[in-house]
């Protein structure tokens, strides 16, 4: 098998159990969007353009909520923040790539392909075919997305509420971020942001996620700046 194919399936392959949790999330968002109003087109293409879970399930309760638009907006903007640190974090491992493949990359970066990703380059370095892991760990994902998506749309209000697949997404979050906490700050700022979402989940327009998101960043970046003035003393 040649190298680049190899690493396509390697990343395949890392992304695959991070799908189990994934797919109930994808059909929870198709059902949800039409019960917000969406059509059955708008809801599945809404999954191949923006292709952004949490932003998309957000987004349907807020309309269903009738949140006024720049409350989406705000909102959205605020939970894809962490895209913004993804990027800056894989950008050393694949700056050397073309435009098109970075173009390509950004779009399937998702929580669940970064995860598998940077554990992959901080352990093994770069190589030629690195770029077609992160490929194959986003496109795993990306293909899972729309199936789950079009086969909630499909069945729609049939999925019984009684279905604890709500939970999928949280255990899914939780393996994909335990591995990746090394050191104190990442900690610190993982526990707050937990703490805070609990404490503020009543709040309306779900704006319990903003602020646990503001909390995390603001405890990680505060204790990673002592830390370094540390090491500089």
């Amino acid at each position: 098998m040649k190298p680049h194919i190899q690493s396509f399936w390697d990343g395949v392959r890392a992304e695959a159990p991070l799908l189990i949790g994934v797919f109930p999330f994808g059909m929870i968002y198709g059902a949800l969007a039409l019960g917000a109003g969406l059509s059955p087109a708008a809801s599945q293409m809404m999954s191949s353009i923006v292709f952004a879970g949490s932003s998309q399930f957000i987004t349907t309760q807020l309309v269903l909520e009738s949140a006024p638009g720049f409350v989406i907006i705000l909102t959205i903007a605020v939970v894809n923040l962490r895209h913004m640190l993804y990027s800056a974090s894989l950008a050393p491992y694949l700056k050397e790539l073309p435009i098109k493949w970075k173009i390509l990359l950004s779009y399937l970066l998702t929580d669940e392909a970064y995860a598998p990703s940077i554990l992959k380059f901080e352990k093994e370095g770069v190589t030629a075919t690195s770029h077609w892991f992160v490929f194959g760990a986003g496109f795993a994902l990306w293909f899972n997305w729309q199936v789950s998506t079009a086969i909630g749309v499909f069945l729609g209000k049939a999925i019984p509420d009684e279905w604890p697949l709500d939970f999928t997404l949280p255990i899914t979050f939780i393996a994909m971020v335990v591995p990746a906490l090394k050191n104190r700050p990442m900690i610190a700022a993982a526990l707050s942001a937990g703490v805070v979402a609990l404490l503020a989940y009543s709040l309306p327009f779900k704006l319990g996620l903003i602020l646990a998101s503001l909390t995390g960043i603001f405890v990680g970046s505060l204790l990673e700046r002592r830390k370094t003035l540390g090491e500089m003393l």
